[in-house]
């Protein structure tokens, strides 16, 4: 199947998925994950109707700004991201899905402070409690979410997770843990509840199950683009 068609196909499975859990199809949306794609690639899935391109690595997502690969297309930072390279991150993306931890949520505040702008940020939850995955314990998100909102130049969007990996179903308990989480979250908000409507959730393999269970961003892939090519080396 080419490119275009995949992409037709995955939105449709979205939709197909919401709408068996009684939700709008309108309220989810495809995140491409182009991570190790080419600028042309890139540029292929946007003409297809992409409308969010979701990089990995700041050194790629540099290269592909610098080729103006993401135009016509909103761009987030879904990787897992070093205190050191926030600053080429900042004010450069519409949203950091993948903020894990007190200490990267102040530089980016920081960064965000010194450019005089107010980023737009997910928390991202190891719900799994896995030592090989990166994110905040469940138990510490509210701490966090606190922190959050007393930034003033970040703004707190929601929640994200990358579950274990699991059988075909195998991670639906996890999806579900999470959107209790978010309601939970929001509904002790005093403010933002406006701004706190994201919930980043499931990938390739599940990603039908995450809209099932909540998801309104799913970060798609392999199932877009094909098995990945080797990494580029130097």
């Amino acid at each position: 199947m080419s490119l275009a068609e995949n992409i037709a196909k995955v939105n449709a499975n979205i939709a197909a998925a919401a709408r068996e859990a009684g939700r709008d199809p309108s309220e989810i949306a495809l995140v491409a994950a182009t991570k190790v794609q080419t600028s042309d690639t890139i540029r292929q899935a946007i003409a297809a109707g992409v409308t969010i391109c979701g990089e990995n690595r700041v050194q790629e997502m540099t290269a592909h700004l610098a080729d103006n690969a993401y135009d016509g297309a909103a761009l987030h930072f879904i990787g897992h991201l070093q205190t050191n390279k926030v600053r080429q991150v900042v004010g450069r993306v519409e949203l950091i899905e993948s903020v894990g931890s007190a200490h990267l949520l102040d530089a980016i505040e920081a960064q965000a402070a010194k450019l005089d702008l107010v980023q737009d940020i997910l928390l991202e939850v190891n719900i799994g409690g896995e030592e090989s995955k990166s994110g905040i314990a469940p138990e510490e998100l509210p701490a966090l979410v606190k922190q959050a909102a007393a930034c003033p130049h970040v703004r707190l969007r929601g929640l994200m997770t990358i579950p274990p990996v699991a059988g075909p179903d195998g991670n639906r308990p996890f999806f579900a843990k999470m959107r209790q989480l978010f309601v939970d979250i929001r509904s002790q908000m005093d403010d933002n509840k406006t701004s706190f409507t994201c919930l980043s959730m499931g990938m390739s393999g599940d990603y039908e199950n995450a809209v099932r269970e909540g998801a309104t961003l799913v970060r798609v892939g392999t199932a877009l683009f094909g098995p990945r090519p080797p990494m580029h080396k130097g």
